[in-house]
């Protein structure tokens, strides 16, 4: 699993990516969802659409219709647009009704959403399942409107169309999955969740670029919530089946911090490996409780699914300021070594995972490794300190302790141990249970 060419760079590439898709109007149904499946599938073209009737029955849920806006804005009693869709996707409420009005003040105001503590920001506000209408506003901006008559127009419309989501499976040697979730729902905001298929689509193109993979990788780009609802709806039993590991993947462009969310289990393979490679990249990472659940991990581990799925995140969805505002952009918030950041913590976990084993030595008491050049042939004083973490491998390989607690153990990274089992393995002296 070595860095590929495509890697070089790739916090500018990812970042270019982000740019492109920003303008994008996206919702948890729509063309804008399309556009950005077809974006994505630039870079990974292998990715199929998939697109699920308005009205079809999922669990609990009913696929809603499709939303789709061309034109959207305010005019104040002189004429001028003070609120423009066109400038910015988060000036109306998501799934917002269309309307053509004149309005007073006052009825306005009524359907104006803005935050007073954030006076600059455009909050995203979203009403997929009722009805009404909304625009979205800076605070600066509506404490400065004066009465009158306002021209609200919201050309939007609902019809029976479909919910798409995109997804990619890559065969390994087994049929056992890991899967890999992340969401294409909302419009222009980056961290959340832009971040995640920008990163997750070129972890998709470093795995298919591998020619052998122990694992089998499902990986879904789906509206947050009704997406995974609809996607388990449809394949959750033999995913139940199959799936071993895996990381909703949302957040993971900025520097600020790194972060982890466990299971509602909290003791799966993905939680264990999650908390190992965020310790060896960044020791000061977050750990948060199910209870700060907030994103696809609802449903992949609600009870009767028990997926063992986690989160692995840059700083988590509702703990920076600039959250589901128009302050969570690509200039101040998202970065290129942000989003290198939360690639290459996620890449570790997935090679984890494809490295665990349960190595076995094959001989009895310690093996004769200064024969093998493996071990110096003269003993000096502290000439033997750079092999101790080889020794201790080796001293923990009885075939029961699997290699990410034997890393646990001896309080090294799990990466730094895999050239040692590949030298262990040529040298035959060591066998793997998997």
């Amino acid at each position: 699993m070595t860095i590929i060419n495509f890697e070089k760079d790739i916090g500018n590439k990812m970042h270019k990516l982000a740019k492109e898709l920003w303008p994008i109007n996206r919702s948890i149904t729509g063309s804008g969802v399309r556009k950005t499946l077809r974006t994505l599938a630039k870079v990974c073209p292998k990715i199929s659409i998939i697109e699920v009737p308005s009205g079809s029955r999922v669990f609990d849920w009913i696929v809603p219709y499709e939303w789709n806006v061309n034109e959207a804005w305010i005019k104040n009693p002189k004429g001028k647009k003070i609120v423009n869709f066109a400038n910015n996707n988060l000036h109306i409420i998501g799934y917002s009704q269309p309307i053509n009005k004149k309005l007073n003040l006052n009825q306005l105001k009524k359907n104006l959403y803005s935050i007073r503590s954030q006076p600059n920001a455009i909050p995203y506000v979203t009403s997929y399942y009722k009805k009404r209408w909304g625009f979205c506003i800076k605070d600066n901006i509506k404490k400065k409107l004066k009465s009158g008559k306002y021209t609200v127009y919201i050309d939007s419309k609902f019809k029976k169309g479909f919910l798409s989501y995109g997804e990619l499976v890559l065969p390994g040697n087994t049929k056992k999955e890991i899967l890999l979730s992340t969401n294409i729902c909302h419009p222009s905001l980056a961290n959340n969740e832009l971040s995640g298929p920008i990163v997750t689509i070129h972890l998709a193109k470093w795995l298919q670029s591998l020619s052998k993979k122990k694992y089998t990788y499902r990986i879904i780009f789906i509206p947050e919530t009704i997406g995974a609802i609809t996607y388990l709806s449809k394949h959750y039993k033999s995913m139940k089946k199959n799936i071993v590991a895996g990381y909703n993947i949302s957040c993971v462009g900025d520097d600020r911090s790194y972060s982890y969310l466990p299971s509602r289990k909290g003791e799966t393979i993905a939680d264990d490996i999650a908390k190992h490679v965020l310790k060896w990249t960044n020791k000061n990472y977050k750990t948060y409780s199910w209870s700060d659940r907030g994103s696809d991990e609802r449903q992949y581990c609600s009870p009767g699914i028990d997926l063992p799925i986690a989160s692995i995140m840059r700083t988590k969805f509702g703990e920076y300021p600039e959250y589901h505002t128009s302050l969570d952009n690509l200039i101040n918030v998202v970065t290129p070594s942000g989003l290198e950041g939360g690639y290459t913590v996620i890449k570790r976990a997935i090679e984890a995972l494809e490295k665990n084993c349960f190595p076995k030595i094959t001989v009895l008491c310690e093996p004769h490794l200064s024969k093998r050049n493996l071990y110096p042939t003269l003993s000096i004083k502290n000439s033997t300190k750079k092999i101790k973490v080889m020794m201790d491998l080796i001293s923990y390989s009885d075939g029961k302790t699997s290699l990410l607690k034997i890393a646990e153990k001896i309080n090294v990274p799990i990466w730094s141990l895999y050239h040692l089992i590949d030298l262990l393995l040529e040298k035959k002296l060591l066998k793997i249970k998997q």
